[in-house]
């Protein structure tokens, strides 16, 4: 009953924000169905504490230590960015931007990309998993082309096609999967993780492997691994903002958390390192890729979209590396990572929309024209950049940690990688945030506390991560360890 809550929360924001999105009201029902949410997947939480993970539905939702977390933290973020979207999607609308079609569009597809997060997260089953992929694909090709400009157009059809041969390539691998599973459990237990994580030793290498890799292309597509990134810079830029913070805070953890769960049968079957060498691979080579390519971006959302590849594929890494060290950092670095990129969406999209302009080179002085919006950037790239004492600087030690015990060979590039992101991003924030004022000051926006709130949150978690968290990512790693 708990997970049918959870999903029809959404569903029914979803329809009936479809109806009357545009009317005033919209912002606030917006935030009251995420709200509603937020509170059905703490409950939810609150069950797991005291009983342990459970199967729900017919077995066909089920809620370990490796969701749980996710769950909240997908219904958290999707709060805050509603809470967001309120102040700032009613500028747009007021900025005529925003037709009364558009904004029903706005609010209904914003629910219904949230309820495909969840039901990605939540599924015992493969093939629904895939279906919820895709349906986040579709919604969130609709809001990336809202403004209905040129530029969105191309970034939507862009998003479509490439996140759309992506999706492809996983149904292939899905296919396979359940072909070589078939013979062992047979019926639609095949597509069941439960039954699947079962059998995993006895599922069939050759069609693993290649399947597993199939797999990886297609959802690593939505992770924003290299080189099957392209879709994500644009999609980020052009977009409205709310929709940007919840891609990268959001989807690219919910895809890397399908690439996790096969890699965990891959490692099971063909008992090798093939699986995880191939996402070491992939990650290191989105890091590289990714750091190289800040220090030529002008666009603001650009530059931390690319950060986001980035921050994506040394999660990847850490994943591929294994051992419960390595995967406890993935999981602390994508729970970071979510809360600290979205913080930057938050007060970005307000500069470009106080400034009017995306353009790095046009924004100087926020300090001197709006100390919050200053702050709040200033303190956002710190904390992604892995300053102390903030959790991203946490996570990156651990993951450096363990390279350099596991896998020696990968620590330069790691530190290139790391190092250059560092200078491109914080030359771009000190120019931002130090330079010359140009343009007379503007108010502090009224919804930019959920970027301080995000901040916060990950300042706490690099001082003192809360026991029951700590719990959770190491129930979590020796899960996915095991």
């Amino acid at each position: 009953m708990i997970i049918l809550s959870i999903l029809f929360m959404p569903l029914a924001g979803a329809f009936v924000l479809g109806l009357y999105g545009h009317r005033p009201w919209a912002f606030a029902a917006n935030i009251g169905f995420s709200a509603a949410t937020a509170v059905a997947t703490a409950v939810m939480t609150a069950r797991v504490l005291a009983h342990g993970p459970f199967l729900a539905l017919h077995d066909q939702a089920f809620v370990d230590p490796f969701n749980v977390f996710l769950v909240d933290l997908t219904a958290f973020v999707t709060l805050t960015t509603a809470v967001f979207s309120r102040a700032y999607m009613h500028i747009e609308s007021h900025m005529g931007r925003l037709t009364a079609g558009r904004l029903r569009l706005y609010h209904s597809m914003f629910q219904l990309f949230a309820l495909t997060m969840l039901v990605a997260l939540l599924t015992n089953n493969i093939g629904i998993l895939w279906v919820a992929m895709e349906g986040a694909t579709l919604s969130t090709t609709l809001l990336v082309s809202l403004y209905r400009t040129p530029a969105s157009l191309e970034a939507a059809w862009k998003y479509f096609i490439l996140c759309g041969v992506g999706i492809a390539l996983a149904l292939f691998g899905t296919i396979m999967l359940y072909f070589s599973a078939h013979a062992l459990i047979g019926g639609q237990a095949s597509l069941l993780w439960t039954d699947l994580d079962r059998v995993r030793t006895r599922l069939d290498p050759t069609i693993v492997g290649v399947a597993f890799a199939f797999l990886l292309l297609g959802y690593g597509t939505k992770v924003g691994l290299v080189p099957v990134h392209n879709w994500l810079p644009d999609a980020h830029a052009e977009g409205p903002t709310p929709i940007s913070a919840v891609l990268s805070g959001l989807l690219l953890n919910v895809a890397l958390y399908a690439v996790v769960r096969f890699q965990v049968l891959a490692d099971g079957s063909l008992r090798d390192r093939w699986p995880n060498q191939l996402m070491m691979a992939f990650g290191l080579l989105s890091v590289l890729v990714a750091a190289f390519s800040l220090a030529r971006q002008r666009d603001i959302k650009r530059l931390l979209s690319y950060s986001s590849i980035e921050h994506m594929g040394l999660a990847t890494f850490a994943f591929g590396m294994g051992g419960p060290i390595a995967i406890f950092a993935a999981l602390l670095h994508m729970t970071v990572h979510s809360l600290t990129k979205s913080s930057l969406f938050f007060s970005g999209g307000h500069i470009a929309q106080k400034t009017g302009t995306q353009r790095i080179d046009q924004i100087q002085g926020l300090l001197g024209r709006n100390p919050a919006m200053g702050w709040a950037f200033m303190l956002g790239t710190l904390a992604i950049l892995g300053t102390p004492p903030f959790g991203v600087f946490t996570s990156e030690f651990l993951i450096l940690t363990v390279a350099i015990h596991k896998e020696p060979w990968a620590l330069p590039f790691l530190a290139v990688g790391l190092g250059v992101a560092f200078a491109a991003l914080f030359g771009r924030m000190q120019a931002m945030v130090f330079g010359e004022t140009r343009v007379p000051k503007a108010p502090a926006p009224t919804s930019l506390w959920p970027s301080f709130l995000h901040l916060a949150l990950v300042l706490t978690l690099g001082l003192a991560i809360p026991p029951a968290l700590s719990r959770w990512y190491t129930a979590a790693a020796r899960l996915l360890g095991h």
